[in-house]
C-alpha cells in the first residue's frame, strides 16, 4: 500500500474526516474546559503510539498555554501534583475507556467520576475519548507523517 497522509486521507473519505470534526467540534462546545480535553486527547494519543496525534495535541495544548512541566510529567500524571483533581479523574476516565478491550471499566470509577463532573460533561468527555481513539487508528493505521512541532 502506498503511503496515505492526512491530506490524501483528508481528500479519499471527505464524509469521515467531517464526522470526525463534528464530533470534535461538539465537544469543544460543550463547555469542558479546553486545556483539559487536549490533555485528555495527548495522554490517548500517548497511549496508543500516534506519532501524528501526540504532536498535533502538543502543538494545540501550547496554543492554550499549557505549560511544559505538565505536558512534560502527563506520562506520568497519576505520581505528580501539577495535575488538579478534575485531570487526574478524566485522565483516569481516558486510560480506563482506551484500555477497555483488555479489561472491563471499573464501577467504582465511573462512580467517582460522576462526584468530579456532571452527566453532561462525562458524556462528552467519553465522547472526546472516542474521537481521539478513533483518530489515533486512523493517523497511527495510515502512518500520517507528524506535523511540525509549534513554536
Amino acid at each position: 500500500m502506498a503511503h496515505i497522509d492526512y491530506t490524501d486521507f483528508h481528500q479519499s473519505a471527505p464524509a469521515a474526516v467531517a464526522a470526525l470534526m463534528a464530533l470534535g467540534h461538539a465537544v469543544g462546545e460543550s463547555g469542558l474546559e479546553k486545556d483539559l480535553v487536549e490533555l485528555v486527547k495527548l495522554r490517548v494519543s500517548q497511549i496508543n503510539g500516534c506519532a501524528f496525534c501526540v504532536q498535533y495535541h502538543l502543538n494545540l495544548a501550547r496554543k492554550l498555554s499549557v505549560s511544559a512541566a505538565r505536558l512534560d510529567l502527563l506520562v506520568a500524571w497519576r505520581d505528580v501534583p501539577v495535575f488538579s483533581a478534575r485531570e487526574r479523574m478524566a485522565l483516569a476516565w481516558a486510560e480506563a475507556l482506551t484500555g477497555m478491550a483488555g479489561r472491563p471499566v471499573d464501577e467504582a470509577l465511573r462512580e467517582q467520576l460522576a462526584t468530579v463532573f456532571s452527566t453532561e460533561e462525562i458524556v462528552f468527555l467519553t465522547a472526546a475519548v472516542g474521537g481521539i481513539n478513533a483518530w489515533n487508528r486512523i493517523a497511527g493505521g495510515l502512518a500520517f507523517t507528524p506535523p511540525s512541532a509549534a513554536a
